[in-house]
């Protein structure tokens, strides 16, 4: 096995694991040096930020987030309520997405986390000619929202249920028990 080789199988098996791996276990298992599993690795960090060296060992950094898509519906002025509520409540909007009956699902990215990105966002939408994607919907549009815990996505789902931005869901659509798409 080369050096390459090597490299590409001590990122498959930290991906693989949940539990810190010792470079003195990787090299027993390649045949090699402690020091050249150490070297390995300070390359391979260096493209994978994500390895994380710990006293145990060393271990990929497990994404603890979590994602749900909520169907929602509003005009172009309350844009500006929606995302706050939504970021009050710490999530995260990673994208927004229609369901258009020519084009099918229409989604762009938007990478909104605070405030001041949703002041940005609606300035940067007032300063245009362009509209909010879901005008061609009249209104209904999906975001996917990232937060930290299922705990906070239900806190989202109840206060946009609240405001009245949450939208019921039509038979074909993705159910749950908590009335959103999960996925």
């Amino acid at each position: 096995m080369n050096t390459g080789e090597r490299r590409g199988e001590i990122l498959k098996i930290l991906k693989q694991t949940e539990v810190p791996i010792a470079a003195r276990e990787l090299a027993g298992r390649f045949g090699v040096s402690r020091q050249v599993i150490v070297q390995d690795l300070a390359v391979i960090r260096a493209s994978t930020p994500r390895i994380l060296s710990t006293t145990k060992g060393y271990v990929m950094e497990q994404d603890s987030s979590c994602t749900r898509e909520f169907k929602v519906r509003h005009s172009q002025d309350k844009a500006a309520q929606e995302l706050n509520l939504i970021v009050d409540c710490g999530g995260h909007v990673k994208n927004i997405s229609i369901s258009h009956r020519v084009y099918g699902r229409v989604s762009a990215e938007m990478d909104i986390r605070s405030r001041q990105d949703v002041r940005e966002f609606i300035q940067a939408l007032q300063n245009s000619r362009s509209t909010v994607l879901s005008s061609a919907t009249s209104g209904y549009h999906y975001h996917l929202i990232e937060a930290s815990s299922e705990e906070r996505l239900d806190l989202i789902r109840n206060q946009l249920e609240k405001a009245g931005f949450l939208a019921p869901l039509q038979p074909w659509e993705q159910h749950t028990e908590k009335g959103n798409i999960k996925l």
